[in-house]
């Protein structure tokens, strides 16, 4: 049988793909577009994502072929009237290995996360659609568009903000759609602006952006964005705003609707919700894919371990996080906030409230707190391939009591070594514990 059926394969349902792979999960990932997607929709990678990256094996390639963000280029027709950027270029730490936002078409991201899947010895089923599904107490049976019945302990809805899981499972998704409120993505090539800089014409000031056009690293591609008002002549737009700028080709381009969403639910019984499919942002501060790549992280080590109370911590962890991540980009998209920083780029992010958190330095990411203390990086005690990958920290200085680190980074447990049986045994899980002491 199945272990966890993944439905969809952008960047959550992947990162859920290669989490469970590597941990000897049995899987399948399935994927009702029968191929994919050529377009850029997202291309921001946070710092916190990087790290996760690194532990999944795939952050070379994607540092390799991805990019800082340039710096910004403002225009009034083809004059250069302002120049500045989005963010504070930051070198590394060993307690923040990756300050930078990186830019990465989000296609390329999901081919380099196929490829590490695809190493594990797993791949995208695509052209498979689940129609439909039930579950019992024992686990789920999905019917696939094919006929095909797929028997599995769990399942899990990566399947975006339209998802056929959470409608399926009948989980309300409370926010607004502004329909009046819609973008215009488009990939398009030109030879009349340079690729060192994110070409913008209008006024941030007046929160009045007529369209911007972004170079995509390792590609001769720029992305344009625009407000969509129901005008299809991209290329007379350019031309209004930018005589000097003409558009050669048109490779990709789709309208967005504004939506500010999140599921009411994200697990009923053994199925869970994660990424698009739990909650949906605006494009501003880069938070979307961001967030799903997050929750993918944290449900599946906890869907390798497999105990009912430690699933059950996933609902309570994340959608805190996304109700707070939603609050964030509504925020930077009605200011029309083009600064990012300490708030977009997720490693402040914890789990302070969480079941899972006990101790005074429960919940925190530990990466900050480790590299004070001890001098080494946070990558050295990230989650591992080992069937129980908690690591057990000795006190560190100025701290009293031992910390439990959590297979994804965060301090599950800090306190006095006696109790930390109890606190395992709390979650269903007998686990031996790697010792970190050196």
């Amino acid at each position: 049988m199945t272990h966890v059926l993944i439905v969809g394969s952008g960047p959550t349902g992947l990162t859920l793909a290669i989490e469970l792979a590597r941990r000897g999960v049995n899987l399948r990932i399935v994927e009702k577009s029968p191929e994919p997607p050529t377009g850029v929709r997202g291309k921001g990678l946070q710092p916190r994502t990087l790290e996760v990256f690194d532990d999944l094996g795939v952050v070379g390639e994607i540092l390799a072929t991805g990019r800082e963000y340039p710096s910004l280029r403002g225009y009034q027709g083809d004059q250069v009237v302002w120049e500045g950027r989005m963010d504070e270029i930051r070198e590394p730490s060993e307690g923040v290995p990756y300050p930078n936002l990186i830019m990465q078409p989000q296609w390329r991201t999901e081919q380099i996360l196929r490829d590490r899947l695809a190493e594990l010895g797993h791949e995208v089923e695509f052209g498979a659609e689940v129609t439909g599904f039930e579950q019992d107490g024992d686990g789920v049976t999905a019917t696939l568009g094919s006929g095909e019945r797929i028997r599995c302990a769990y399942l899990v809805g990566a399947d975006g903000g339209r998802s056929g899981v959470r409608k399926r499972l009948g989980v309300g998704f409370v926010g607004d759609t502004f329909e009046s409120e819609r973008m215009l993505l488009a990939d398009v090539r030109t030879g009349d602006l340079d690729r060192e800089h994110w070409h913008v014409w209008g006024s941030p000031a007046e929160q009045k952006i007529h369209f911007t056009i972004c170079p995509l690293p390792d590609t001769d591609v720029f992305q344009l964005v625009a407000p969509y008002a129901g005008d299809d002549d991209l290329i007379a737009l350019v031309a209004e705003h930018a005589p000097h700028v003409r558009i050669e080709e048109i490779l990709w381009r789709s309208e967005y609707r504004v939506n500010i969403r999140m599921a009411d639910r994200f697990r009923v019984g053994r199925v869970f919700l994660a990424g698009d499919a739990a909650h949906v942002h605006t494009p501003a501060g880069g938070q979307g894919l961001n967030t799903g790549v997050q929750d993918a992280y944290n449900l599946g080590w906890k869907l390798a371990v497999g105990t009912e109370a430690l699933l059950d911590t996933y609902e309570d962890e994340r959608m805190a996080v996304a109700e707070h991540v939603l609050g964030l980009s509504t925020r930077l998209y009605r200011e029309q906030d083009s600064r990012r920083g300490d708030d977009t780029n997720q490693l402040g992010l914890a789990y302070l409230g969480s079941p899972l958190s006990v101790g005074e330095r429960g919940g925190e990411r530990l990466g900050a707190l480790f590299a004070e203390q001890r001098g080494t990086g946070f990558l050295l005690l990230a989650g591992t391939e080992a069937e129980y990958p908690f690591t057990v920290l000795p006190p560190l200085d100025g701290q009293e009591g031992v910390i439990l680190v959590r297979p994804d980074g965060y301090i599950g447990y800090h306190g006095d070594e006696s109790g930390l049986s109890a606190y395992l045994s709390g979650f269903g899980i007998a686990a031996p514990l790697a010792d970190a002491t050196r």
